[in-house]
């Protein structure tokens, strides 16, 4: 028998194996693909920490506090304040955890619903391999290519799980399996608006965690809010490695297909997906200059500019006329649109669409004057569906009325409450390092009172 099941090897179950793994708990990890990561490894890799060693280098301000003032603006105050409270006040604990076992963060950027710049960003494989080996040399073992069907319950409690190889008996066990952005037959039921959005995130990311927690009576929570990320190519393939890019944080602007804008560009990315999403054909294309191109950093998918110019997924111009035929959008409307946009930033009045900052409250717009023009196809992805099962501040695992199913913890994606309405960027990556940690800690304490 098993102290501790984990049932998924993305940021979240690997960070809930090594935190069981280093109390000396007997953690099993089943992953049900050949190769661990999950959603984690497509993702951006930003984590939103506050107050840590890199903000303080490049001089950035910021505490728990004006992060939970974020996280809960942002969301609309339709967040769980207690997961919120959790979250912050985990956060550094977290961040000190992950650089102590050779953790290394980049720039600090800002994005989406951030009041100053905490998007860390780290190579999301390193970070997942890292916690992996950590793991394993605690004595967890790796079971790759093991689906789990389903959990066993006896009493009213969680006592292991069911693969396809037979029951795996455990006195915990921690969902950490992703969401459901996989699966047709669940957007359909939980998010038709994103009909018309293209479909990413983890090959494993098909819901089969939250149906079974929700078999054994779970909660589930924040389905109203399911939003795609704006700023991927129509067509990605493979150049794009689906995390597209959002030049808008930089400086870009947003237009139709009739050349015109039609949203404050630095609102969160969830935001503008659902207004691209709205507009003709769902595209539209975010046009920038030579100034926002020179803020390109590899470092960061999102912000790696260069490299969709080098990979064809970037359109360039020396004029906006000729931008304009490339996109097949009317020449003289985009002109004048991006003439209204350049003279209220230089003769200072009030943005159409009022946009002030170039994302959350950080930047300043700058025109779009600098030859060459960029022009960047965008529409809406579901990468991640931000909503699920209903969890507590030590990551168990509440029923549809809000008690405790004994043994059953989760974590990451697979998890509602934190986000509400809205998303902050960097809290995906966040919650399931903080979450995850959070998880299998408890999981090891209820393990070892068993």
């Amino acid at each position: 028998m098993a102290d501790v099941v984990v049932v998924g090897a993305g940021l979240a179950g690997l960070a809930a194996a090594v935190a069981a793994a280093e109390t000396g708990a007997r953690v099993v990890i089943c992953e049900k693909q050949p190769e661990i990561g999950g959603s984690t490894v497509l993702s951006a890799g930003l984590s939103a920490f506050a107050g840590t060693e890199e903000q303080a280098t490049e001089g950035v301000a910021d505490d728990a506090e004006l992060l939970r003032r974020d996280l809960l603006e942002t969301g609309q105050h339709r967040n769980d304040p207690a997961l919120v409270d959790t979250y912050c006040a985990e956060q550094l604990t977290t961040y000190r955890w992950l650089r102590g076992m050779g953790i290394a963060y980049g720039e600090v950027h800002a994005a989406s619903g951030q009041s100053v710049p905490r998007s860390h960003p780290t190579d999301t494989r390193v970070l997942v391999r890292t916690l992996l080996d950590r793991a394993l040399e605690r004595g967890a073992d790796f079971l790759p290519e093991t689906r789990v069907r389903r959990l066993l319950v006896e009493d009213g409690g969680v006592v292991g799980v069911v693969t396809d190889g037979g029951k795996l008996a455990a006195r915990a066990v921690v969902l950490a399996s992703g969401g459901f952005s996989r699966s047709p037959e669940l957007l359909a039921r939980f998010a038709p608006q994103m009909e018309r959005a293209l479909r990413g995130g983890g090959a494993g990311s098909t819901g089969d965690g939250m149906l079974m927690a929700w078999k054994a009576g779970a909660g589930v929570t924040d389905t109203p809010y399911i939003k795609g990320t704006f700023g991927i190519h129509p067509e990605p393939g493979g150049a794009e490695g689906g995390t597209g890019i959002l030049a808008v944080y930089k400086g870009a602007i947003a237009v139709n297909g009739d050349g015109r804008r039609f949203i404050d560009e630095s609102l969160p990315y969830k935001v503008i997906g659902d207004a691209c999403l709205a507009q003709d054909g769902g595209i539209a294309h975010q046009i920038f200059d030579a100034g926002v191109m020179a803020h390109s950093d590899p470092s960061v998918p999102i912000y790696d500019f260069a490299a969709r110019l080098d990979n064809g997924l970037l359109l360039q111009a020396d004029t906006l006329d000729e931008l304009a035929k490339q996109l097949d959008i009317p020449a003289e409307a985009l002109t004048a649109t991006v003439t209204e946009y350049n003279t209220a930033i230089e003769q200072g009045t009030p943005d159409p669409l009022g946009r002030r900052t170039l994302s959350g409250g950080v930047g300043r717009p700058t025109p779009i004057a600098t030859a060459p023009f960029y022009a960047h196809p965008s529409t809406t992805v579901v990468l991640a569906t931000y909503c699920g099962l209903t969890i507590d501040p030590h990551a168990r695992v509440l029923d549809v009325y809000g008690e405790v199913i004994p043994g059953l913890y989760a974590a990451g994606e697979i998890t509602g409450g934190l986000h509400g309405a809205g998303y902050v960027t960097g809290t995906s990556i966040g919650k399931a390092a903080i979450f995850g940690r959070i998880a299998g800690l408890s999981a090891s304490e209820e393990a070892k009172s068993a």
